[in-house]
């Protein structure tokens, strides 16, 4: 027994987004452009929600990976990608982490319910099962994909190749 909606929404059915869609055809111009006001470009929101899930997926798998001490450690430095090969590699990275996700909400009911080692006390108000984990990650990959949604409407370049919402 999977959770199917969950997911959907890890690969963006219904009323979300297909994530790997709305970054995959990103030139690397476009991917490290700013705009005045907001402080990340589409290269930093990506590889800050790669950082998150990946420190998700190693607490899931039972690893202890290091909380970050600031906010600013989960975010890729202001330097930007050096190359487009290197672009293509975080895309790359972005939809196998969804894979690994999408792999364990299509498992049992068991594995769902197992206790995650909460490893910060920011996680201690909320309930650590791998569901939960998952849950609280699509959560977040949803919200970070809306920032790049309403970046790529700001550059002009909405919706992506393979399609997406525009009204």
């Amino acid at each position: 027994m999977s959770e199917p909606t969950l997911e959907e929404l890890i690969r963006g059915k219904g009323a979300h987004a297909d994530p790997v869609a709305c970054v995959e055809d990103l030139s690397l111009d476009l991917a490290w452009k700013k705009i005045p006001g907001f402080p990340h470009s589409i290269w930093q929101i990506l590889g800050h929600m790669n950082y998150w899930m990946d420190y998700d997926l190693k607490r899931i798998a039972g690893e202890r990976p290091k909380y970050p001490d600031h906010a600013s450690e989960s975010w890729p430095s202001a330097t930007g990608p050096v190359d487009a090969e290197e672009w293509r590699a975080e895309t790359a990275r972005f939809a196998g982490l969804l894979d690994k996700l999408n792999a364990l909400a299509d498992s049992v009911p068991e594995l769902l319910d197992v206790q995650v080692e909460i490893l910060h006390s920011s996680q201690r108000s909320r309930s650590s099962t791998v569901r939960a984990v998952l849950w609280q990650t699509v959560v977040h990959n949803s919200y970070h994909i809306g920032q790049i949604v309403m970046l790529r409407q700001c550059f002009g370049a909405w919706p992506a190749r393979k399609g997406g919402d525009t009204w």
